[in-house]
């Protein structure tokens, strides 16, 4: 019987840390997309001439920073 709840516990361990790892993953997807979007209006505002080459540069190198730590998984779904 201990050796049943062993696995059992061994399992459901696993199952966490597979849960934790696909949240993060999620929540990287999203702050990637919500940094590109923020590029897009930046950009857009400065085209627009109301936003300034700083704005877009900002958000640019926002952008490429969480690329450099997180990957570009975000911008292929």
């Amino acid at each position: 019987m201990a050796g049943f709840l062993d696995r059992a516990k061994e399992q459901a361990q696993r199952g966490l840390v597979q849960g934790k790892q696909k949240l993060d993953e999620v929540q990287n997807q999203r702050a990637g997309g919500d940094l590109l979007k923020k590029l897009g209006a930046a950009y857009y505002a400065e085209r627009r001439g109301s936003g300034s080459p700083a704005a877009t540069q900002q958000a640019l190198q926002a952008l490429e920073a969480h690329i450099a730590t997180h990957g570009d998984s975000f911008l292929r779904s």
